[in-house]
């Protein structure tokens, strides 16, 4: 017993390593890769097209990945997202850059978003990893490794950017390469037991029975409409703040509040699941959503801008870790990777939506508009999780007096 709680904590030690790795590429590409496009693009309205490939990269290997590990499983399936995604991404995004040469430097971000796309999956390997009493804890333990990337990733961003004077800001891409080798070499400790891999021949249900769960729509509607959410106002902040006149240092300061908003409550996420229930967190963060969106609206000063970016942030953890935990209920070993794959395929496409739509909806509705259309949203989510929580009240004593029977 012993032994498996320290091979169970070995292992989330490595999946918390590889999330931060992961995550300091992602933090790089949201603050450097729109610069970077703006010197290099052909056309000054392609500029943040480098940082939408991040996403639409994320889309396109999300499904194939989780397929793929279903196969092999997660040791291998994470080791190549990191070697093809993140290394030869940022290697290819540096030879862009010294070769000035835009549409090579998108393929670059293209595929940092493979490994994203990939990495995305570390929560779920902590599911499978752990006891069941400790699940919602360890995923709330990968996703803290964001804390320490909130502040690698810009400082990697500024920091190594004259590293080669020759290709100015091509040494922060350097760096991920070098950052995403070591996380294969990380990964390559990780030991998934038996149970947690996918069995030959295993029964499988159907995606239309799984789908048909109550609870897989909303674990589903609630992680990817939170996500959807907070991508579009992150992706309107800076623009927003910038055509207000602050400074592009009150903009990192606010947008580094927000990283730490997301991920620094993965401290207590998992307890608090534990402790009150997966769908009453889930109803916190649709409060806290809504929260954020008031306080937005309620003014264009800094101190609105970091109180309205930090509890987004903050609203994002309570309903994507909960709706993390909540779907690894609705399916099985056999079923996972089409589960999982169809959840982040979903979720995904709602981001680079959103990502892609941000600036025509600022520009249309102004930041205060934006920030009240949210609501609407925020509002039908919270309908649907309260509509889950009393049916599941309502069901709970006739299944305990059939089981009587």
């Amino acid at each position: 017993m012993r032994a498996a709680s320290r091979l169970e904590k070995r292992n989330v030690a490595i999946l918390v390593a590889s999330q931060t790795l992961y995550m300091v590429a992602t933090i790089t590409v949201m603050t450097l890769s729109g610069v970077v496009g703006h010197r290099l693009t052909p056309a000054a309205g392609l500029a943040t097209l480098p940082v939408a490939m991040l996403m639409i990269g994320t889309l396109l290997a999300t499904l194939p990945a989780s397929l793929y590990m279903k196969r092999v499983g997660r040791r291998r399936g994470f080791m190549v997202g990191a070697a093809l995604g993140g290394a030869l991404g940022g290697l290819v995004a540096f030879a862009a850059i010294a070769l000035e040469h835009f549409w090579l430097f998108c393929l670059g971000n293209l595929l940092l978003g493979g490994y994203q796309g990939f990495a995305m999956y570390y929560r779920f390997a902590a599911v499978d990893v752990t006891r069941p009493a400790f699940r919602s804890r360890a995923i709330s333990l990968v996703l803290a490794g964001g804390v320490v990337a909130a502040f690698l990733g810009p400082w990697n961003a500024s920091l190594t950017n004259d590293w080669i004077a020759t290709v100015p800001d091509g040494g922060p891409y350097l760096m991920i390469a070098g950052l995403a080798l070591a996380a294969m070499l990380i990964l390559g400790g990780l030991r998934v037991p038996a149970s947690g891999e996918p069995a030959p021949g295993e029964f499988a249900r159907p995606m239309a029975e799984i789908g048909a769960q109550a609870r897989f729509w909303v674990a589903l509607v609630a992680a990817a409409t939170g996500y959807a959410i907070m991508g579009l106002v992150m992706t309107a902040t800076p623009l927003s703040m910038r055509a207000l006149g602050f400074e592009m240092g009150q903009v990192a300061i606010v947008m580094q509040w927000h990283v730490l908003g997301m991920f620094a409550p993965s401290f207590v996420t998992g307890d608090l699941i534990a402790r009150f229930g997966v769908i009453r967190i889930l109803l916190v963060g649709t409060a806290i959503l809504a929260v954020s969106s008031l306080l937005a609206a309620s003014g264009t000063g800094l101190v609105h801008f970091w109180a309205a970016l930090l509890m987004l942030g903050v609203g994002w953890n309570f309903l994507f870790i909960g709706g993390s935990t909540l779907l690894a209920s609705t399916h099985s070993e056999a079923e996972r990777g089409k589960v999982q794959g169809v959840n982040d395929l979903v979720i995904f496409s709602l981001v680079a939506a959103g990502s892609l739509l941000s600036g025509n909806l600022l520009r249309q509705l102004g930041w205060t508009g934006l920030n009240l259309a949210m609501l609407g949203p925020i509002v039908l989510v919270a309908v649907l999780i309260a509509w889950f929580k009393l049916n599941e009240a309502r069901d709970r004593p006739a299944q305990l007096s059939g089981e009587r029977r």
